[in-house]
Order: structure tokens, then C-alpha cells, then sequence
């Protein structure tokens, strides 16, 4: 099983590789691939440094599989390049999500759509990963009328120069006299809340809400409810957060919503008030599962909730859906 991880060298790639070795992935050649400032160097992993090289080579050397995470617009250039030498490409850019021809897919709730024929898949967004992990078994047994969400995201989500500029400012906020770091954001982000992640588009939506609002109902097969997301950028270094308003086309009995999702595979419930037990970006770092609490009634209009999603957005949010999309065509014999 030759498995190429395209984009070796950035936050998400490592993150792949840490996921791959943590869940013992069935390789016997891995291929890193990144930019060619990056071919020739090394990464380690599972104890034995491998050389980083550039995505012709990685073609010629035919992998069945190719996780993809190094941006769009490598990804519409070299994604069928790899497929068309047979591998199956899993991609985590934003570049065929909404391709009709391509299916986006979070193993737990769709994967069973994937054939062999599927020849690059789609992971879909951080953000909309762990929303649908929670909305998708509420949408079965309550129905969906409408959905809207306030994100709280991580630096993560745009990468290491953010980071850098975050823990850049920090040490700026103590000493003065320190270099400017070079800023990623159009603002300062210690010590604010942006509301703007990713770029504008259509009416004064950014993409990441544009992309909140559409991939659910692409990953559920149902396009019947209404969504609608605000997208924040928060001083947090891992994890993003989600205040989430769900109104149903049927009442629901509270208990029993909560027992529903602390019986879905990969959420746990955290919602105990009364010991201050609820989930948070800081300790949800590390795991791959989506956390939920302060679940509770919408007293303002009938048949509705309030709840707090989290997750980690670089495992659950990116690599570690992407390691689950492998293991499902592995294991069902896909590629």
C-alpha cells in the first residue's frame, strides 16, 4: 500500500502523518510530498526519515492512495494527475466539495456512498465536520427546519504564519521593544475576535460561512432545511468552537436528544452546569472525537435548542476524517 501525503510539511500534513501512525494505517511505502522549496528535506516517521519530494515524482511512483493537503488550486492542477495513474485521491481543500461529480464525505455518516469509481473525494470543511457530526443524528430523528451557527475558530484553521503571528503578538504585548512579526490577518488577533475568516463572497458572506451553509446539506443528502453562519476568528491556538441554534420540524424530549447524541459514534456529551462540565477548545486538543454541551431549549420558539459544539480542527476538523476516508476504502477494498 504505497500512501502519498501531499502537503508533508504544513500543520494539517503533519497532523496526517501523526494520525496515519497513530492508527497503525496499512502502509508499506510512504511518499511525503511537498512544494519544491521543500523537496529534499526530511520528515520522520514511525522512527525512519523519509525524503520530501516533488509531485511529478510522487505521480511516477503510483500510489493507490494520495491525501491531499496543500491548497485549491494545487489541488485542480495535480489531483486528477494522480488519479489518472489509478491512486484515489482525499482531498482537504475547499477545490471539489461542492463538485457535483464528487462526493464529500465524513465516514460516520456517509461513507457507505463511496465506490471504486470515486477517484478523489472530498473532506470536507473543518467547521461543517463537527456541526454535522452533532445536526446529522438530530436531523433523523427530529427533522431540520432551520439552522444557525456562530463559529469561534482556532488560528489553526489558516495555518502556521497565523500562529506565528498570535504567539508573535503575545510576546509583542510584554516586550515593547520587540520585531513586529509579519501578520497573516489584516488585524491583531491577540486579544480580538475578527469576524471574518477566509475571504468575502456572494452578499457579504465570507467562504468559510458560504461553506458552512452549503456542505451539510450535500454530506446529509438533504437539501430541505435553511442555514445560515457567522464566522469568527478567536486568540484560541487549537480547537474551534460552534454556538449552534436548531429548530425542528418536530418537539423533541431533552433527555432523550441527549441520550441520542451521547449514543452517536464519535460525539460525546459534556453538559453537566451544575459541576461546570462543558466542552472547550483547550481540552478538546489531542482528541478526535466532537464534543457537545449546554444543551438546553430555545424558549424563544417552539421545537428548538441551543447547544456548544468543539472539536479539534486539525484532527477531527481535517486529518483524522481524511485517515478515517482511507481506512473505509481500504478496508471495503476501494482501491
Amino acid at each position: 500500500m504505497k500512501v502519498a501525503v501531499v502537503g508533508a510539511t504544513g500543520l494539517v500534513g503533519q497532523m496526517m502523518l501523526k494520525v496515519l501512525e497513530e492508527r497503525n494505517f496499512p502502509i508499506t511505502e510512504l511518499i511525503p510530498v511537498a512544494s519544491e522549496r521543500s523537496v529534499g528535506k526530511k520528515i520522520n516517521y514511525k522512527g525512519q526519515d523519509f525524503e520530501i519530494i516533488s509531485m511529478q515524482t510522487a505521480v511516477d511512483l503510483k500510489p493507490q492512495i494520495a491525501i491531499f493537503s496543500a491548497g485549491g488550486s494545487t489541488s485542480l492542477e495535480w489531483a486528477p494527475k494522480f488519479a489518472d495513474v489509478g491512486a484515489t485521491v482525499v482531498d482537504n481543500s475547499s477545490a471539489w466539495r461542492m463538485d457535483p461529480t464528487k462526493k464529500l464525505i465524513v465516514p460516520e455518516i456517509n461513507a457507505s456512498v463511496l465506490t471504486k469509481e470515486d477517484k478523489i473525494i472530498a473532506n470536507p470543511n473543518c467547521s461543517t465536520i463537527q456541526l454535522v457530526m452533532v445536526l446529522n443524528p438530530l436531523h433523523k430523528k427530529y427533522g431540520l427546519k432551520r439552522v444557525v451557527v456562530s463559529t469561534y475558530q482556532s488560528v489553526t484553521g489558516t495555518g502556521k504564519a497565523a500562529v506565528d503571528q498570535l504567539n508573535s503578538e503575545i510576546y509583542e504585548s510584554v516586550n515593547p521593544d520587540a520585531a513586529k512579526a509579519d501578520k497573516i490577518y489584516p488585524y491583531e488577533i491577540f486579544k480580538n475576535a475578527m469576524p471574518q475568516c477566509d475571504a468575502f463572497d456572494t452578499d457579504d458572506y465570507t467562504k468559510e460561512e458560504l461553506k458552512l451553509m452549503k456542505e451539510p446539506k450535500k454530506i446529509m443528502g438533504d437539501d430541505s432545511f435553511n442555514l445560515t453562519a457567522t464566522a469568527v476568528r478567536v486568540p484560541v491556538q487549537g480547537g474551534h468552537s460552534e454556538s449552534v441554534n436548531i429548530e425542528f420540524l418536530k418537539d423533541f424530549d431533552l433527555a432523550e436528544l441527549k441520550q441520542l447524541l451521547s449514543e452517536t459514534p464519535g460525539v460525546v456529551v459534556q453538559d453537566d452546569v451544575a459541576n461546570k462540565i462543558y466542552p472547550m477548545p483547550l481540552y478538546s486538543e489531542g482528541k478526535d472525537e466532537v464534543f457537545v454541551g449546554r444543551i438546553r431549549r430555545d424558549n424563544s420558539q417552539p421545537n428548538s435548542l441551543n447547544c456548544w459544539i468543539v472539536a479539534d480542527n486539525l484532527r477531527k476538523g481535517a486529518a483524522t476524517n481524511a485517515v478515517q476516508i482511507a481506512e473505509y476504502l481500504v478496508e471495503n477494498r476501494l482501491v
